[in-house]
């Protein structure tokens, strides 16, 4: 019986670790070119959000189908303990590691606020939810007020122009 066990076991993780499929450098690219035209899309309307809290910008990326997968927060002025700033991702670890191995650009959106982010509160969820983007997160900075929206990473995924 036992070794019926250790044997499903194993039958169990072999067709797990084959199904998992690694990301590729065309998986980027695809990617990539599908995320980019959509934040391109949110770009020359981006000041229309200033003043407005995050949950209003939010709402108008999902109507667009933008989904961030990840997110960290930040200063806005370095060195310094009180942050404003949230930058969000496009891609998950799999498509980070494909991006970093072939220096490939990644889009980034950065949100600035008009007042500081609480801290004990945003890392908790950072530690929580491991920087993964979900309702709980985008529920948290929904009544902030956009100070500033900017973009990284949009004009190609091998571009050296860092700009809008």
């Amino acid at each position: 019986m036992k070794s019926m066990l250790i044997k499903t076991i194993f039958l169990i993780n072999i067709l797990f670790i084959l199904g998992c499929k690694a990301q590729t450098s065309t998986d980027y690219i695809n990617h990539y070119n599908e995320v980019v035209p959509k934040l391109n899309s949110i770009i020359p309307n981006k000041t229309q959000f200033y003043g407005q809290n995050f949950s209003t910008f939010y709402t108008e990326l999902q109507n667009k189908n933008i989904l961030p997968e990840g997110w960290i927060y930040d200063t806005k002025i370095s060195p310094s303990k009180k942050y404003y700033v949230l930058k969000l991702f496009f891609y998950d670890m799999n498509m980070l590691r494909v991006a970093r191995e072939n220096s490939y650009r990644m889009p980034r959106m950065i949100v600035t606020f008009e007042n500081e982010i609480p801290y004990p509160q945003v890392q908790a969820l950072m530690e929580q939810y491991h920087a993964v983007w979900n309702p709980t997160v985008a529920q948290f900075f929904s009544t902030l007020k956009v100070e500033k929206i900017e973009f990284t990473g949009v004009k190609g995924y091998n571009s050296d122009d860092f700009s809008e």
